[in-house]
């Protein structure tokens, strides 16, 4: 390029660095463009700015902030002022508001901004004033920057660009996005674009896998710290994917523009991650939340613009992002069935048209929860202790939280405590490595070799899914607390009469709290529980009360007291058990008379095995059984035929006719680098990842399989075909 200069003529020269000067110009006004119109995209009211500017003093500040309070657990309240100030900037710029232009309402935002300016204030959370404060203070520069004075902006710079690189939050992960696009919207409102073409490529550089680290992981959930606790929908989601798909929105067909297979990268982590980790794709699940399930929360799809953005750059997978845009805007109803496991992140989903559930839990690999940072969260102990949540239409546990018996968490196994440990005891390293998950994307099963790190509590828990139903095992549960021991079926906003199956005898059960015994089956929202065998269980359908400060250790929380009607179904395996079992049989989206005819046979549901050696279940109709062996051992699954593995691990087998289709493993325990299972049937087969030795005499064979390693360590191996 260099010798090619020297032989131009100097004037054709500087004509085509010339041209190339206007072309990065003309992009960096596009980009800029795109950043203002989608900063005034959302719609703004005078009554809004009337409001804020009746709460604006003479000196610049707003009355009702505590302007003295920096402290950690009061929420910042300092960003109301900047919020404001920027609200008024964006009614200042829009033609259809009365305060258009307005020189009395521009006198005002630069008053505001002048207390600003002279207090600069700077919240004891970093991400106060890496964060919070640049974001609001950066968006007004851009939208009104220009018509402000120059000494005032002056003044403002410095407190934007403590959103650098070299900030502490600059962390790689979500935060290390978000500061990122801070600092570009600053270079663009300042006109720097060397700098600007530096910080877009430092934004694409962060779509990566950083799987044992914090971001990405290869099973496409989220670390956001080192404590490999799942944050794919808080910082996975708005600040990690949600920010680089903003920016590749921004930069679209300029020169700044981010490479497809970053942005096809993108659409695999929303798509196989984000996405399924969502009810339908379209509502938040609770299951993934940590701290901030004690926020109240508004119920609502979630926004179409993260894909309409998408799909400026790529119709990689097009359809599916399609089909998403179209449930989130309720013109499609879900249609997808698939079952996943996040290995990296012990959380398994597994979704039908009519339903989504979930189960959590926690290894010796990852922290069992979020830390209660700046007090949030205060009571979230055992949320990942095999917890199992599930969802028809996405708000069965809708703001239930300050009500919620918070050691009756759905799906766990709990020691009765008077009360719950401090915040300082919440998050632990797990104490098990045998936590995992079988499955070939459309079935599965999940193994949970649970010990409580916060009581002595032991036992096996595992759980079967398939497509109308599921079933849950516990076994050889035992506890030296000298408090009783629950496993919850289920707690959830009661949302109809509860009708129960008692002595051959259908009942409707008034409101209240009572044992209840020779229980087959319970009914309650179009959700059936059955039991296999006749079980005396716990249940109680009746108003609950709590606060929500009760459940934080934030400031300027409601201490109204809130009451709520909850169901709450669970087994009371006393004091002390050595030994205790459950079984329950799950059925979502089913009538009363249709649960009450299928419960006669179980559901063609057979438990073969409830032991500390072996949980099994067959599904007789499917012909799939799902064998979870907590030691190397054997089974029959049918006539004649049986299935032995030589060490932990879990198998899922696809019969037909007596013979085998599909086989899947894995090894939730990530030791071993194969796997060693024996079925009836001479089956001559091999392929890339496994072979097969037939045993004529026994007439059996063994298969030899290769299990996934190193980031893949934990995922299941399927064999199809036989």
């Amino acid at each position: 390029m260099k010798y090619l200069l020297r032989c131009l003529p100097l004037a054709l020269i500087l004509s085509l660095l010339a041209s190339l000067g206007m072309a990065q110009t003309e992009d960096i006004k596009l980009i800029k463009k795109r950043v203002v119109e989608a900063l005034m995209a959302s719609p703004v009211s005078d009554s809004t700015v009337e409001a804020a500017l009746a709460k604006m003093n003479e000196d610049g500040s707003f009355r009702g902030i505590n302007y003295e309070d920096l402290s950690r657990t009061a929420s910042y309240p300092h960003r109301e002022h900047t919020r404001d100030l920027l609200y008024m900037a964006k009614v200042y710029q829009t033609k259809s508001s009365r305060f258009y232009k307005s020189k009395s309402l521009k006198a005002q935002i630069e008053k505001g901004l002048g207390f600003w300016a002279k207090h600069d204030f700077v919240g004891d959370n970093w991400h106060d004033s890496q964060i919070t404060t640049p974001t609001d203070l950066g968006d007004l520069l851009l939208v009104i920057g220009d018509e402000l004075p120059k000494d005032l902006v002056a003044k403002l710079l410095p407190i934007v660009g403590r959103a650098n690189m070299n900030a502490s939050g600059a962390r790689p992960s979500g935060d290390r996005i978000v500061i990122a696009g801070i600092l570009a919207k600053n270079l663009l409102f300042q006109g720097n674009y060397q700098e600007f073409d530096k910080i877009i490529r430092i934004i694409e550089g962060e779509l990566k896998f950083a799987t044992g680290e914090r971001g990405m992981q290869h099973d496409y959930s989220f670390h956001h710290r080192v404590d490999r606790v799942n944050n794919t929908s808080s910082y996975g989601y708005g600040k990690y994917a949600n920010a680089f798909g903003e920016w590749s929105y921004y930069v679209a067909g300029t020169r700044y523009a981010f490479s497809k297979e970053k942005i096809n990268h993108l659409v695999d982590y929303y798509l196989d991650g984000v996405y399924k980790q969502m009810v339908y794709g379209v509502y938040e699940d609770i299951s993934v939340k940590n701290r901030s399930i004690s926020h109240k929360a508004t119920f609502r799809p979630h926004s179409t613009l993260e894909i309409e953005r998408l799909l400026v750059s790529t119709d990689y997978r097009k359809a599916e992002l399609e089909e998403i845009i179209r449930l989130r805007k309720g013109q499609a109803k879900p249609s997808a069935s698939f079952a996943k496991f996040f290995w990296q992140t012990e959380h398994f989903v597994f979704q039908r048209p009519t339903y989504y559930t979930t189960v959590r839990m926690f290894s010796t690999r990852n922290r069992n929860m979020e830390e209660p940072y700046n007090g949030p969260g205060k009571t979230t102990h055992h949320r990942a202790d095999g917890t199992n949540y599930l969802m028809l239409k996405g708000d069965e546990y809708h703001n239930i939280w300050p009500v919620y018996d918070w050691q009756k968490i759905s799906g766990t196994t709990i020691v009765q405590k008077p009360q719950l440990p401090g915040p300082d005891n919440i998050q632990k390293d797990g104490l098990t490595d045998f936590v995992g998950a079988v499955t070939d994307g459309l079935y599965g099963a999940v193994a949970f070799d649970f010990k409580s790190p916060h009581d002595p509590l032991e036992g096996k828990k595992a759980w079967f899914f398939f497509d109308q139903e599921y079933v849950c095992l516990g076994t050889g549960i035992k506890s030296a607390a000298n408090q009783e021991v629950a496993t919850t079926v289920n707690q959830v906003l009661l949302r109809s009469e509860v009708q129960l199956m008692q002595e051959g005898t259908s009942q409707q059960l008034p409101k209240g709290s009572r044992t209840l015994q020779n229980v087959k089956w319970v009914h309650h929202d179009k959700v059936g529980y059955i039991f296999p065998q006749p079980a005396t269980v716990q249940l109680s359908n009746q108003a609950e009360t709590g606060r929500w400060s009760d459940i934080t250790d934030q400031k300027n929380i409601s201490k109204e007291l809130v009451s709520e009607e909850v169901f709450n179904l669970w087994f009371n395996h006393g004091r002390k058990p050595n030994g205790a079992s459950y079984a329950y049989i799950v059925v979502p989206d089913v009538t009363e008379q249709a649960l009450s005819q299928s419960s006669q046979n179980n559901r063609s549901v057979e438990i073969l095995s409830n032991t500390s050696a072996l949980q099994a279940v067959k599904h007789g109709q499917l012909g799939i059984s799902q064998l979870v062996f907590h030691r190397a051992g054997s089974v029959e699954i049918g006539p004649g035929v049986t299935v032995a593995l030589d060490s932990p691990g879990l198998a899922m087998l696809k019969t037909k006719d007596g013979r085998l289709s599909e086989l899947t493993l894995a090894d939730p325990s990530r030791k071993l680098s194969r796997i060693m299972l024996t079925v009836s049937g001479v089956y001559k087969a091999k392929g890339e990842n496994y072979r097969t030795l037939v045993d004529e005499k026994q007439q059996s064979t063994l298969f030899i399989v290769d299990l996934p390693q190193d980031v893949y360590n934990g995922k299941s191996v399927h064999i199809s075909g036989l």
